[in-house]
């Protein structure tokens, strides 16, 4: 059975900033869970569409981004202490700067996977601050049949809300020090 998970977050920066930041590979090991010990093994990059001038007064980070076509091979630690790891090879097919990209699950312990990043410039809807919002909005589906449903209902679903909460957190933390990093060089 195919599944739906969707989160969305709230960030104090401008789009261009914040979609930069999830459009490099590099920092998809650091927001996934320290438990995962999640490692890029392999990366064949494709070039992203000419990246759009940024407004007056708005950075983007330095850094790679990955366009699409591009396609990674990560291994992580599918739970806490497991003394194997599972390869997962993905590949961008949608990019879009500074709106949103893709990214599908060619091989992995899904049997269907899609994650979907949208970043839209937002206000804080009690404080009315700028910034914006990241939605990510994935379909999946696990194999094994009835199991795998059993599986999502016992720990697959809450696995990923935390799994998205330390990213969240983390994904705060990471921008802050960026942001506070360009502001010290400027």
């Amino acid at each position: 059975m195919r599944h739906t998970f969707q989160v969305e977050q709230w960030l104090p920066y401008p789009v261009e900033f914040v979609f930069s930041f999830f459009a490099n590979p590099e920092n998809l090991p650091r927001l996934m869970p320290r438990w995962q010990r999640a490692r890029i093994e392999e990366a064949a990059f494709t070039s992203p569409p000419p990246m759009p001038p940024a407004p007056p007064g708005v950075q983007r980070l330095p850094a790679v981004a990955a366009g699409p076509g591009t396609r990674m091979t990560l291994s992580l630690r599918p739970f806490p202490f497991a003394p194997i790891r599972l390869p997962w090879e993905a590949e961008i097919p949608e990019f879009v700067w500074d709106d949103h990209f893709c990214d599908i699950q060619l091989r992995g312990p899904f049997a269907y996977w899609r994650h979907c990043h949208f970043v839209a410039a937002a206000r804080h809807p009690e404080s009315g601050a700028a910034g914006c919002t990241v939605r990510d909005h994935i379909e999946y589906e696990l194999p094994l049949g009835l199991l795998g449903d059993l599986a999502h209902r016992l720990f697959v679903r809450a696995q990923l809300r935390s799994t998205f909460a330390y990213r969240h957190a983390r994904t705060q933390e990471m921008l802050a020090r960026a942001a506070a990093s360009m502001q010290r060089s400027a």
